[in-house]
């Protein structure tokens, strides 16, 4: 079994709790996804959703609303 390598997002905020540095960012099963730490939301989006909001040298985009 392999260990999902999960990091923090400096200065990201939860767009449900509004907490500041709670944000993980990792890859399950291939999908981008973010995760608070101090509540239960999550989300996810495909590489496709990835590569096409990315541009010039970022390297993918979250933007939740």
């Amino acid at each position: 079994m392999t260990k999902i390598k999960k990091r923090f997002v400096a200065g990201a905020k939860c767009p449900k709790c509004g907490a500041r540095d709670s944000i993980l960012l990792f890859k399950e099963h291939g999908i981008e996804t973010i995760e608070c730490t101090e509540c239960d939301y999550r989300e996810q989006q495909t590489d496709e959703k990835v590569a096409q909001k990315a541009t010039g040298a970022v390297i993918g985009v979250f933007k939740p609303d």
